[in-house]
């Protein structure tokens, strides 16, 4: 298949916990397809929980990982302790140091970290290179596993479902591993339970389940007839386009890198020897390289690494979040490090009570800005030039998230000294691996600092399968996105245009071309030219929209044919009721900062666009319709 061509496919929603699409074996939104559905799920219910077969991987472990995790708790744990696996000895270590600073005053037994070395060889997996895989295992006492789903979930630094899947192979097929335990003593904090957390996803709730594997009465794992086998994962996961080998991984990465750094001369095209044409940076700072670009595993895994950082190049201070963003963003400032500031209107009078808070005569040092471009869910841009205009002046560091705006319609890295992007949104588009990026700016004042830290510090623990699929998918990234704008601008334009009617449903329609638009205007690269002459709106995929009532937010919802689930940035349509799955314990104090409770979010994807507007118009009439009979 010609890299040049985009393959459209229309995924009508799934049955309930079913993945989206169906059948793939590492996707990473789940069907959710009603407003009942999504309360269900918030509020543990088992006709929902029972058949849910995957989920958002930072909220939802993988079977395979969970499979994983009960052969070595069964292996290396002690009575009445779970674990959590990860790929790294510095991230255990992490995990770990959070635990004891997130747990209350009980003495409980200690967190231990063991090292399980798993030899692979090419009988295990044929398309694979021969060498031992180092899992790192966190054990704890099972009633902290609670605790430990924060880190998971915050961090975005737990093991992928292909690393596991790999290890399950290499135990099934070659039984010789070796383990060592190599931390046997209590954390330098005490080990504490935590008092319940506000957020569902952060409680024990919905967190605990691990599910029903098929293992061994000694640990030894054994095939799950549930589970496809290699050829059929290959089959599902490569039917649109070719991966590179696995033994080119590195190549993948490099062309990631060079790829986030707009330097590919031609971005839809891939050298299987790493042999690309190369171009100055696109990115609008002189300078940028792959060499200034790092990977991770997830989006808030450069986030998190974003914040660690910053924490351990400049002097202790506390963080600044301007804008309300997306909710894990806000855990990580405020439950590492000295805190933050929270700016959740993110707007002009925003920019002045942090102006008149660095002024002041008893100025706090702030140690770095966080903001979303544009933000998630209320699609607002922040004044990025009075923002950095602060940062110069009071001597801060801006961290920007660009995962919303994407880099093929927002111009961010001259204001951002650290530039933030989940690449498992638009940027892959196949909803079937996650990744994140972070990038350095070479003009920054602290460049040369960051730089040194993060050179002491990176360890790349982005699984080298999971960076195959993330190059593949990524290709023809740009072209997607100039579609997926024409599709979205086109559906708002329809939504926007509802809100003037007489007895309109439709209370707002959030959307960068409609909201903060000049500091939108002020970071957007100059749009291409459409094939009638007129300048295409680069707005991006994603809007949210509210309505009038309940019962048309959730009319709406329920009647939209696309798929519905977490995530956004896919090349399908996807919608959820946002504020339900992302605040339902603090519904009240998001309404605060204009996030309601009936606001529906919708990432809109590749379909064609007659067929988008007649989605909305058809789920417009259902809502107004229940409307009217509910009077």
């Amino acid at each position: 298949m010609s890299s040049s061509t985009i393959v459209v496919s229309n995924v009508i929603c799934p049955p309930l916990g079913d993945s989206i699409p169906s059948a793939l074996p590492h996707a990473i939104s789940v069907s959710l397809p009603t407003w009942r559905d999504n309360l269900g799920y918030e509020e543990g219910e088992k006709r929902v929980l029972d058949v849910m077969c995957t989920g958002y991987p930072r909220f939802f472990i993988h079977k395979s990982i969970q499979k994983l995790a009960v052969i070595c708790e069964r292996k290396f744990g002690l009575q009445n302790e779970q674990c959590i696996l990860v790929p790294h000895a510095s991230i255990a270590n992490h995990c770990r140091e959070f635990l004891g600073a997130r747990c209350s005053e009980q003495d409980v037994p200690p967190v231990r970290l063991v090292q399980f070395l798993i030899h692979s060889d090419s009988v295990s997996s044929p398309s694979s290179t021969a060498g031992d895989i180092a899992l790192h295992i966190v054990l704890f006492p099972a009633e902290v596993f609670p605790v430990a789903k924060q880190f998971w979930q915050h961090s975005g630094l737990g093991i992928s479902s292909r690393m596991a899947d790999r290890c399950l192979a290499s135990l099934e097929n070659n039984m010789t591993y070796t383990s060592r335990d190599v931390v046997n003593q209590p954390p330098t904090s005490p080990t504490r339970i935590l008092s319940p957390s506000r957020n569902k996803h952060y409680s024990s709730q919905g967190s605990s389940a691990r599910g029903a594997f098929v293992s061994s009465s000694n640990g030894a794992p054994q095939r799950d007839p549930d589970v496809l086998c290699g050829d059929q994962t290959t089959y599902m996961e490569e039917r649109y386009g070719r991966n590179m080998p696995l033994t080119a991984a590195w190549v993948a990465k490099r062309t990631l890198r060079r790829r986030i750094a707009g330097v590919l001369a031609r971005e839809d095209e891939s050298s299987p020897t790493g042999d690309d044409e190369l171009q100055p940076s696109t990115r609008g700072v002189e300078g940028v390289t792959e060499d200034d670009v790092y990977l991770f595993p997830t989006g808030m895994a450069a986030i998190w690494n974003a914040h660690q950082l910053c924490l351990n190049t400049f002097p202790p201070a506390t963080s600044v979040c301007f804008g309300f963003p997306y909710t894990d963003t806000l855990k990580i400032l405020q439950k590492w490090g000295p805190g933050c500031h929270f700016f959740g209107n993110g707007d002009e009078a925003d920019v002045d009570r942090l102006e008149s808070l660095l002024s002041s005569p008893e100025a706090p040092r702030i140690l770095a800005l966080f903001c979303e471009f544009p933000s998630n869910p209320l699609l607002r841009s922040a004044n990025l030039v009075r923002l950095r205009e602060l940062a110069n002046r009071y001597e801060f560091a801006i961290v920007i998230d660009e995962t919303i705006g994407n880099f093929a319609n927002v111009e961010l890295l001259p204001y951002a000294d650290i530039l933030v992007s989940s690449l498992t949104k638009v940027f892959s588009g196949e909803t079937n691996v996650m990744g994140g990026s972070l990038i350095l700016n070479p003009r920054s004042s602290y460049f040369s600092e960051l730089k040194r830290t993060l050179g002491q510090r990176y360890e790349d623990v982005y699984w080298d399968e999971d960076a195959i699929y993330m190059e593949r998918n990524s290709r023809d990234f740009a072209k997607r996105v100039r579609i997926i704008n024409r599709n979205a601008e086109a559906v708002c334009d329809l939504l926007h245009s509802r809100m003037t009617m007489a007895n309109s449903i439709v209370k707002r329609v959030y959307y960068p071309k409609y909201e903060t638009r000049s500091n939108y205007n002020a970071c957007r690269i100059t749009p291409p030219v459409g094939l009638d002459g007129q300048e295409e709106g680069n707005f991006g995929g994603l809007f949210s929209v509210t309505f009038t009532s309940k019962t048309a937010a959730e009319a709406f919802f329920d009647a939209l044919p696309c798929a519905k689930g977490p995530s956004l940035g896919s090349n399908f349509t996807l919608a959820s009721p946002y504020t339900l799955l992302a605040h339902f314990a603090e519904l009240e104090w998001a309404a605060t900062f204009g996030v309601e409770e009936g606001l529906v979010r919708v990432s809109v994807g590749l379909e064609d666009q007659q067929l988008l507007i007649s989605w909305i118009s058809h789920s417009l009439r259902q809502a107004e319709e229940a409307v009217s009979r509910s009077k």
